[in-house]
């Protein structure tokens, strides 16, 4: 323990495990359903009903391929670190250490958007306040939240997860008479078929973030059995839940109605028009509720209420996984180790989660909503990308490392995953390019974080690498370093 109270790197901190099968269901699910209350809906301008559909369908596919492919090495590897571990002990220190980064750009990016949808339904009920201040206070109270430990952390993401299942079931119950085929059907193919690209990203948004369960591995009680549990039940119900929201709220009233305000939306000659400037909501279910019913009626003052549950859920959850990310690049040195510092007494990774809310905060300054799910959706794709790799190679190379759990239809489904991944992160890269306007580009935006981060590893990781023969060791052995400096070490396959 450190002179001020606080165990470090150098002393191999570790988490405590108190999560059972329910607490890793309302992790996964809670990480995500953010995504069925506001984002999606971005990718209806482009890719209208029918585009949004089929990216909804493939992004379903690259996520059941996904999901069990990740659940080995979840299973096999249970550390709070998920996908920069895995790529370590199957990449090398550079794989491991741009897995860690793409991971970090996801968790980075996704909690400032989602407190961004926040301030948007505050402005629904006091349309003065600046959704900005309302987004940085978001962040800093579940900041303080997860800090307080992960036994409450957990404990509050499961009660309000299952509030926030219940309101998107009773949303579904409510809207689901007044579905229409011709509102489905009305300009469901704005762009073609590079509508369907153009919504990819925003349909990732229906499932983002729930590959966080991995994080949470190093907490659980018996890993390798209930993290399998709670990535297959937490994937199950987001699946629902998300093609049932995205039925429902278009069909009340056509995809115009769900993305634009009341009075930006007018009927020509039986089509709906968008005024100029067509600005965007990051609040749909409002929008399709006030299709059906007042403002004033008492079941859309409750829906709405228990509506902003679902975005608080969300918050809560990927902050907690960012902060056990961090967390595990600190530990293992390829981040100042200053950043693995847990708090004796809550546990909790302090410093990690301290440095995620400085970043939030910037990102909610500089970004709007949608690049903010953009930039968050590239780090994730690159995750999965270089996460499947990982475990292809690990089955190469320690076929004989326990594996509690084999995903099925090897190497199918992890390669499916890895195609699938590909082909979304090249359409996202492309469609936000703009080589015109740097600034509005956030394809260079995400490159460029990508180069600094490789210009750190070469610059201040790579030269302080310790070979180590064993490659069951996860912890690695420090470099001797200073106070603050990382130590890092190379997994190698003996010969």
């Amino acid at each position: 323990m450190s002179a001020h109270g606080f165990e470090t790197a150098g002393q191999a901190p570790e988490l405590q495990k108190s999560l059972g099968p329910w607490t890793l269901w309302g992790l996964g699910v809670g990480y995500v359903i953010a995504g069925e209350y506001f984002g999606w809906n971005i990718g209806l301008p482009a890719g209208g009903t029918g585009g949004l559909l089929i990216a909804f369908v493939l992004v379903t596919i690259l996520y059941i391929a996904f999901v069990f492919s990740y659940a080995e090495l979840a299973c096999a590897l249970p550390k709070a670190g998920g996908g920069f571990v895995y790529a370590l002990r199957g990449l090398g220190p550079f794989g491991g250490f741009l897995t860690g980064i793409a991971q970090l750009i996801e968790f980075v990016f996704a909690p400032p958007a989602i407190a961004m949808a926040l301030g948007a339904y505050a402005v629904t009920n006091w349309p003065g306040i600046d959704p900005k201040l309302v987004a940085v206070g978001a962040l800093t109270a579940f900041t303080l939240l997860n800090l307080a430990g992960v036994k409450q952390t957990a404990l509050f993401e499961l009660v309000v997860t299952i509030l926030a299942v219940g309101e998107l079931l009773l949303f579904m119950g409510v809207t689901a008479p007044h579905v229409r085929a011709e509102h489905l059907l009305a300009n469901a193919w704005p762009s073609g078929w590079t509508g369907v690209i153009a919504a990819l990203p925003f349909a990732v948004w229906f499932y983002l973030a729930i590959e966080g369960v991995a994080n949470a591995a190093e907490e659980t009680k018996n890993p390798q059995r209930n993290v399998l549990i709670g990535f297959g039940t937490a994937l199950a119900t987001l699946v629902f839940l998300a093609g049932g929201v995205l039925i429902c709220a278009v069909g009340v009233g056509g995809w115009e109605r769900v993305v634009y305000h009341p009075e930006q939306v007018s009927v020509v000659e039986g089509s709906l028009m968008i005024a100029e400037p067509g600005k965007m909501s990051d609040s749909p279910l409002p929008l399709a509720l006030g299709q059906i019913m007042p403002s004033t009626h008492p079941l859309y003052q409750l829906l709405i209420g228990i509506g902003g549950l679902g975005l608080i859920c969300s918050l809560n959850g990927i902050i907690f996984a960012a902060g056990r990310s961090i967390f595990e690049m600190g530990r293992a040195g390829y981040l100042p180790s200053r950043l693995a510092a847990i708090q004796p007494r809550t546990h909790a990774p302090w410093s990690s989660l301290l440095a995620n809310w400085g970043l939030g905060t910037l990102a909610v300054l500089f970004f709007d909503t949608a690049g903010m799910i953009t930039i968050s959706a590239m780090g994730a794709a690159l995750l999965y990308i270089l996460s499947m790799e990982a475990l292809v190679q690990l089955r190469r190379k320690e076929p004989h490392l326990p594996r509690p759990y084999r995903v099925p239809c090897y190497p199918f489904m992890p390669r499916l995953a890895q195609w699938l991944s590909i082909v979304l992160l090249i359409a996202m890269l492309w469609q936000n390019l703009n080589l015109g306007n740097w600034k509005a580009s956030l394809s260079l935006h995400f490159l460029i974080c990508l180069l600094l981060a490789t210009s750190y590893y070469l610059l201040i990781i790579r030269p302080r690498l310790v070979i180590v023969q064993n490659p069951s060791q996860i912890t690695p052995e420090f470099h001797n370093p200073g106070p603050g400096e990382p130590g890092v070490c190379e997994l190698r396959v003996n010969d």
